[in-house]
């Protein structure tokens, strides 16, 4: 897209980008942002603790052959769900005391 004066095609390019941009930000603060990425990073560590966890009761289970099953899902399911909502708590504590989170 060329413009024959030689100008004015930049313009039409900045009002773009800017219509882009305002789009993009969706009036999201900073502290918001930092605040949506820490809630799903402490979500999926959550998920993540339970799932290995369970893994590992179920592995007692199956390979261990302790013939436990399958109380070592059981066990290592509710030991996982207690570790996560502990570290969960613990990061979200952290989110709170920081400065750095409050609007501006």
């Amino acid at each position: 897209m060329t413009n024959s004066s030689g100008h004015g095609g930049g313009d039409e390019l900045d009002r773009r980008i800017a219509e882009a941009q305002a789009k993009h930000e969706r009036g999201i603060t900073a502290a918001e942002g930092r605040a949506e990425t820490r809630g799903w990073a402490v979500g999926i560590e959550f998920v993540g603790t339970v799932l290995v966890s369970g893994f590992i009761g179920w592995a007692i289970d199956n390979w261990a052959g302790l013939g436990s099953r399958p109380w070592g899902l059981v066990v290592m399911l509710v030991l996982g769900f207690a570790a996560g909502t502990r570290r969960a708590m613990q990061t979200s504590a952290e989110f709170d005391t920081d400065p750095g989170n409050d609007p501006a």
